[in-house]
């Protein structure tokens, strides 16, 4: 029946477990183990636990449970793994299915730590990362080889909001048996149908637009049954990385209200991108939704909405780019992104700063560049905060 129903009541309803109280809002189980009625009992759940059968908390709890399933149904996947924070689940996804020798391409436009992981840990354990354009089909088709175990790319990148072809992207490395995992945060479970386009398996910082108010760090792993419970859960329930009971249920009241927050958010990120576009102040507005954005096109063909985040370049670069954010009273300087709150963030001085200056300049993170997560406060207060901003440079 749930699988009938449309995002909305998905996000509100699917995945609950209620106990003998009946109880209307989500139960959290503060507890690391749990007892068994006997011996055999115990040796038995070792040997094969059901779904409404736990272990202990980091192989598994009612609370996660209940946001792994709802997650999963909202995502179109079969199962997902929970973890302790979205960059537990990009690593997760990845090591948990590679071994060294093995290879792996990836968009080059990434976040800082996702950056890291590919170069420097996979790196580090034998893992041979070949990176490419992501906007450049060609350089896909180029790399990806028999013997590429996974594909790996940000469906929006961050921060400078190049979109890629995940179906084209697909049809590549499927060709040659790679699974393609992408890290949809940007685009969020509401606008992006990842799934549907080829995608093998999704991850999201569930601590951005899935909570949506700052309060929790977390994540999420979706794909198949099989890669969530053979290959990802052997290795997050061994090495530590699994999300809390009390953050799967600050997640679980996050999302009943994600659809509602991420239309609203995008509408107003919409508004300010083309009352910004063509400001004498700024070299360039990033905004998937404008006709300017190089694969504009792309956003209307593969999401419901162009999503909540856009950048803007400032002319003057970081001397001009820091005297406007100082200047900022409603938007808030953080590195947070997808919350209820307007955040501004200077990318090259924060998530990006470890990478030199030339790679910053290869991916379009310049000293000017200031990426914004719009919230829900009013379109109009936020917009005229940014033009004051402005006014200071």
């Amino acid at each position: 029946m749930a699988d009938d129903w449309n995002i909305r009541t998905k996000l509100v309803h699917t995945g609950s477990r209620r106990s003998q109280y009946g109880e209307m809002a989500e139960a959290i189980f503060l507890t690391q183990g749990f007892a068994y009625d006997s011996a055999e009992q115990a040796e038995a759940r070792f040997v094969k636990s059901g779904d409404d059968e736990f272990i202990y908390a980091r192989y598994g709890n009612p609370t996660v449970r209940m946001f792994e399933d709802r997650i999963a149904a909202v995502e179109g996947t079969e199962d997902a793994f929970a973890t302790a924070s979205g960059m537990a689940a990009v690593n997760g996804a990845l090591t948990s299915m590679l071994k060294a020798g093995d290879h792996v391409v990836s968009s080059r436009a990434l976040f800082g730590s996702c950056l890291y992981i590919l170069e420097d840990v996979l790196g580090r354990f034998g893992v041979q990362v070949t990176f490419v354009d992501g906007t450049d089909l060609d350089q896909w088709r180029a790399a990806v080889r028999p013997d590429t175990k996974a594909v790996f790319l940000e469906s929006i990148s961050n921060p400078t909001l190049e979109m890629i072809d995940i179906r084209a992207v697909a049809e590549i490395a499927h060709a040659q048996g790679a699974l393609v995992i992408v890290d949809n945060v940007f685009a969020t479970p509401v606008f992006s149908r990842a799934v549907d386009m080829g995608a093998d398996v999704v991850v999201y910082s569930a601590t951005k637009h899935i909570d949506g108010q700052g309060r929790a760090l977390g994540g999420v792993i979706c794909g198949s049954k099989e890669f969530i419970r053979k290959t990802v859960e052997p290795y997050m329930k061994h090495t530590g990385g699994s999300m809390s009971p009390f953050t799967a249920w600050v997640m679980l009241n996050g999302m009943q209200t994600l659809d509602l927050r991420c239309r609203a958010m995008a509408e107003s990120a919409g508004l300010i991108a083309s009352a910004l576009e063509g400001d004498a102040r700024l070299a360039r507005v990033i905004y998937p939704g404008l006709r300017s954005h190089p694969q504009h096109a792309l956003a209307y063909a593969t999401l419901s909405a162009p999503g909540t985040m856009l950048a803007i370049d400032v002319k003057g670069g970081k001397e001009a780019a820091f005297r406007m954010l100082d200047g900022l009273k409603i938007w808030k300087i953080s590195n947070n992104l997808g919350d209820a709150k307007s955040i501004a963030t200077h990318p090259a001085t924060t998530t990006h700063q470890r990478l030199p200056v030339e790679q910053k300049a290869a991916l379009g993170i310049t000293p000017g560049l200031i990426r914004l997560s719009v919230g829900l406060e009013d379109a109009g207060d936020l917009l005229n905060d940014l033009r004051a901003g402005l006014d200071l440079i």
